[in-house]
């Protein structure tokens, strides 16, 4: 555990970065400092390694006061990952992953194969060890940065927006590689991002600041979504955190309809029951049980026993499909919203169709979701956001 105890810093000028702080960051888990500029979060983080020294209070790892320390070894205790990765250029990816292991007198070979083990733990290729990083995307130079941090296996891991400049996709890959490792080696992570999303998906606790580094609000992300503590954290989640807060309610609950699921070269009699299922269209499935594409009800039989033999030609994409039970309501209603027919489409985990749902029977299970409070807080969470984070 890292506690923060009425920790201010002070500049000469007299500009106050953070004011009176204290924070209990749980062991083994993510806690993202989040907030506008000028809020002290960057700082924040930076007391915890002591690059930058508190002007009063304390801050203890494990009981133990980190001044009580020497710098040097604190530092090499705790990796350290930073935008855009702060690699050394002249050192191969390899040998930039190695740096700490051999800065603790690691023989080169150990280091290296620990550099190897780590790369392939961040989805690196095994080719890219004796590249150097200037011949590496924006994305894979992060993954490297994660990869030199993890290297010595240290306990606490310190990261300073470190997705913040590469593209969406890639940012959201490595959001999900993140808590892959995160699930894995179970570290204590202190994160510091601009970007609310980021925090509410990857972050077990959220800390608000405010300008001047006073605390706002300190909850999980459900909780802050659904009980802001004041305005200004309410202005901060912005106008749709009702639509974020969706996030943490499980799918698993929804009633899928299987009959209007018909497989391509089905039959008259089979695609007659699908037609009279009540639905205004059917899901034509093809091999493995993966989704076709939409065909009105009216013209389920002609539409199957065309699919039979053309694929998915002459009918309506199917659009993104949502893991049943893994993914969230939020996910099953972005599904259905994005679908031509209003209808959503929910697959196993092996893309097999496992039924259809409408965008009103979502609305109907986020009515009831909200009136019973069954959001995804705790091991929910867990369960909705983290498990397929890296789908």
């Amino acid at each position: 555990m890292i506690q923060i105890e009425s920790v201010t810093k002070r500049y000469p000028d007299g500009t106050t970065a953070v004011d009176g702080l204290s924070l209990e960051i749980p062991d083994g888990s993510i806690t993202v400092l989040v907030g506008p500029s000028g809020c002290g979060k960057t700082t924040t983080l930076r007391m915890i390694n002591r690059m930058v020294e508190p002007t009063s209070g304390r801050i203890l790892l494990d009981g133990a006061d980190v001044r009580e320390q020497p710098v040097n070894t604190l530092r090499r205790s705790m990796g350290y990952v930073i935008q855009n990765a702060g690699l050394f250029p002249h050192r191969t990816i390899v040998d930039n992953i190695a740096t700490v292991p051999r800065m603790l007198g690691w023989d080169r070979g150990r280091a290296r194969d620990r550099a190897r083990e780590l790369m392939e733990r961040v989805g690196l290729d095994a080719g890219l060890a004796k590249r150097y990083p200037y011949q590496l995307s924006g994305g894979q130079q992060q993954r490297v940065g994660v990869a030199r941090a993890l290297a010595a296996d240290p306990p606490v891991l310190l990261m300073d927006e470190p997705f913040s400049a590469v593209d969406p996709i890639v940012r959201k890959s490595l959001q999900g590689e993140l808590l892959r490792i995160q699930e894995e080696l179970g570290k204590t992570i202190v994160f510091v991002t601009h970007d609310i999303d980021e925090a509410i998906r990857i972050g077990d606790m959220i800390a608000v600041l405010r300008t001047g580094g006073l605390l706002a609000q300190f909850a999980p992300p459900h909780e802050l979504l659904s009980s802001p503590a004041d305005a200004f954290v309410e202005d901060f989640l912005g106008t749709d955190r009702g639509i974020r807060r969706l996030s943490f309610f499980s799918s698993q609950g929804l009633e899928l309809l299987t009959e209007p699921v018909l497989p391509a070269g089905a039959d008259a009699e089979r695609a007659a029951r699908a037609a009279a299922a009540g639905a205004p269209y059917v899901l034509l499935t093809g091999t493995g049980g993966r989704p076709l594409g939409w065909a009105p009800a009216a013209d389920a039989a002609a539409a199957a026993a065309t699919a039979g033999s053309t694929g998915a030609d002459g009918l309506l994409p199917h659009g993104r499909p949502f893991v049943a039970g893994r993914e969230s309501l939020r996910d099953a209603l972005d599904c259905a919203v994005l679908s031509p027919t209003g209808w959503a489409v929910a697959v196993d985990g092996d893309g097999a169709v496992a039924g259809v749902v409408s965008q009103e029977a979502i609305g109907a299970a986020i009515r009831s979701a909200h009136a019973t409070g069954t959001d995804g807080g705790g091991a929910g969470r867990a369960a909705v956001s983290k498990a397929g984070a890296a789908t």
